[in-house]
């Protein structure tokens, strides 16, 4: 072989090996920051980063409440409204990820088929947008999101970073705005109507409610009371 050849083969084994390297070393730090997260109450997320540098007026609204101080309303309306096979799937809703691609091959909007375990990843971690590209960096970190945390952790990070309002983010900034009161006395009216907000919280408004918001309340609360009322979220436990 041409000692030139050889030279280039080396560095490009050499390259190669940095590289491979280099991508262990950030799966290591990316599985160890999840994992320290499970334990951690992480101080802020992506969005709320995103909406610190974005040039809305709007203040920056979040106080961090433990699960055990929220009203089990709230874990209970949002599984009903957003993820109602949260305690049983792997981070996954892999019938509703068939038919939003198959809507996407056929000309449609990249929509829909989010679980919660997909949402706390993108809210904590990544941003907005509808990109394949994306949504498979999201998918790439729920997978380990829920094997390193419990379904009560993943539930109780989304109830704290969700955004309910322009700059509103988390339940207990939203239930002080919103209602006056702290989240441990929510009723089960008032989380359906934070529940109906959460697929497009700035179009949507928990302080006046559309026609549809309402609609959408009543479905809520009927949804909530077919998965069992409040005593479902013991399973989270």
């Amino acid at each position: 072989m041409p000692a030139a050849a050889a030279r280039k083969r080396s560095f490009a084994s050499r390259l190669w090996r940095k590289l491979c390297l280099l991508a262990a070393f950030v799966v290591l730090a990316v599985l160890a920051l999840i994992l320290l997260l499970r334990f951690v109450n992480p101080p802020t997320s992506a969005f709320m980063l995103g909406h610190q540098l974005s040039t809305s007026s709007s203040p920056l609204r979040h106080q961090w409440v433990e699960f055990e101080s929220m009203s089990p309303w709230l874990p209970l309306a949002v599984m009903a409204s957003e993820d109602q096979k949260f305690p049983h799937h792997w981070g996954f809703d892999i019938g509703s990820i068939g038919t939003a691609l198959r809507n996407y091959s056929q000309g449609g909007r990249l929509r829909g088929a989010s679980t919660i375990s997909q949402q706390t990843t993108k809210n904590l971690f990544l941003w907005s947008g509808q990109s394949l590209a994306r949504k498979g960096i999201e998918a790439a970190l729920t997978a380990p999101l829920e094997l390193l945390w419990t379904k009560r952790r993943i539930m109780e990070v989304y109830l704290n970073i969700a955004e309910f309002g322009e700059g509103i983010y988390g339940v207990e900034a939203a239930s002080r705005h919103f209602f006056g009161v702290p989240a441990s006395a929510i009723t089960a009216k008032q989380a359906a109507l934070l529940a109906a907000v959460l697929p497009s919280p700035k179009r949507f408004r928990v302080d006046a409610p559309s026609p549809y918001i309402q609609d959408r309340v009543s479905w809520i609360r009927r949804q909530m009371a077919q998965l069992g009322g409040p005593g479902i979220v013991r399973v989270l436990d």
